[in-house]
């Protein structure tokens, strides 16, 4: 499996241990993100991301900024994205299960790491359930 993630200056420790995360399970990281706190722009490190997913050369994308919807709001812009703004694991399993996301948001200012790390893993083990849920997955896309 190859994930793509981006951050912002907000996210930069939890994108930290977040590829410590997938690299421990054997998972390649592209990693679009600042290393850095000196304030940058989350739209030049979630187009990267979206672009990997939208042109399939990635299986999944993270991306983190500090309220989340900044990163989220750029990579929907994107064909082919489903990007979910998650706040807890319930929301990221329903976001796997019904809406089949391939791009998880996080906001780095509003769930502590641990929570995090544990919505990462509940991102990678859901499997998105098809049935009356792919009918309306269908009609998320512009035409």
């Amino acid at each position: 499996m190859k994930i793509a993630i981006g951050n912002d200056h907000a996210g930069t420790d939890y994108k930290l241990a977040i590829i410590g995360l997938l690299k421990s399970k054997g998972i390649e990281v592209i990693n679009y993100g600042t290393d850095g706190t000196d304030s940058v722009d989350y739209p030049d490190f979630a187009h990267p991301v979206a672009t990997d997913v939208e042109e399939g050369k990635v299986d999944m994308g993270i991306v983190i900024c500090g309220s989340g919807n900044g990163a989220s709001m750029t990579i929907n812009k994107h064909q082919k994205v489903r990007g979910a703004l998650c706040w807890t694991k319930e929301i990221t399993a329903l976001a796997r299960e019904h809406n089949d996301a391939n791009i998880l948001s996080l906001p780095a200012r509003f769930v502590a790491l641990q929570q995090a790390l544990e919505m990462v893993e509940t991102f990678l083990e859901t499997k998105f359930e098809g049935g009356r849920h792919e009918r309306r997955v269908e009609k998320i896309a512009c035409r």
